[in-house]
Parts: structure tokens; C-alpha cells; sequence
């Protein structure tokens, strides 16, 4: 077990296997030393627990925690490409888009879930630059859905 996927399990999660894409995309590919993952749904063993849009049928606080699964499916998909977690020296970019209720402006506090969690399970190597992007609509009527840039070690 990986350095980081060992802080995973002492934070009483386990990496999930790669969700599948929707479409005619690559959940990750490698570009020399960086992994760029495409955008990860809230799957859970193959389903979304939530579906609609945050400040209506979503709360902000189930959208948070939906953002935090999309993060830990992210991992899982830079972990298909890179080997080995332990590998990552950074993650240099999250994009969070947010499938938002008209009058809701929460995106920020909703895309927080995946940052804090890249920030539990990598420490300093976790810190970003982010956006977080209110949307009419995602696929599957998500709530939420994050992509990941990492930069790898050489190694």
C-alpha cells in the first residue's frame, strides 16, 4: 500500500476503482509529467446517491460531501495512469463545476469538499490554484463534478 493511500485508510476511506466513462473520453491521460483527468461524477459503486441541483433539491453541505467522492474518483483515475500516488509531487489545478439552482451562489463552499480532501490525503502536495463554475446542468443530472491536474515525480 502507497504511502497515500495508507493516509487514505487512516482517514477511513478506500480508493475506488476507476468509474467508467460516459462517453468518448479517458477518465486520465499522462502528458509528460502531468496527469489531467477528465471530469468525475459523484460515482458510487457505479451510481450517482444524489441527483439535482444544489440550492434546490441539493443541499450545499450533500453537495460538499458529493464533491469530496468526485476528488477520491479523480485520484482513483490519476492512480490508473500514474501507477502509484506516492508519485504525485503537486496538484496544480481543480476545476469544480457545481449544477446550481438559479438563486445559488455557494459554488466556492460546495468545490471546498474536493479541496480539503486533496488537502487531508496529500498535505502540502494537495495545494491548488482552483475555479469553482456554476452550471444549468451536468451530466446524469449530477450535482457536482471535479477534474484534477496533478504533476508527477520523475520517478
Amino acid at each position: 500500500m502507497s504511502g497515500v493511500e495508507a493516509k487514505l485508510a487512516e482517514l477511513g476511506l478506500t480508493l475506488p476503482e476507476v468509474v467508467p466513462p460516459l462517453a468518448a473520453y479517458q477518465p486520465a491521460v499522462q502528458s509528460g509529467v502531468c496527469v489531467y483527468t477528465s471530469g468525475q461524477l459523484p460515482m458510487v459503486e457505479g451510481k450517482l446517491p444524489v441527483t439535482g441541483k444544489v440550492g434546490a433539491e441539493v443541499t450545499a453541505e450533500e453537495a460538499k460531501e458529493l464533491a469530496r467522492i468526485c476528488a477520491l474518483n479523480a485520484l482513483a483515475a490519476v492512480k490508473s495512469v500514474a501507477g502509484d500516488l506516492d508519485r504525485v509531487a503537486r496538484v496544480v489545478k481543480v476545476v469544480g463545476f457545481v449544477a446550481s439552482a438559479a438563486d445559488f451562489t455557494g459554488q466556492p463552499g460546495v468545490v471546498n469538499g474536493a479541496s480539503e480532501l486533496l488537502g487531508q490525503v496529500l498535505g502540502d502536495k494537495g495545494v491548488h490554484a482552483r475555479s469553482a463554475v456554476g452550471v444549468a446542468v451536468l451530466p446524469l443530472d449530477a450535482p457536482v463534478e471535479v477534474e484534477i491536474q496533478v504533476e508527477l515525480t520523475g520517478a
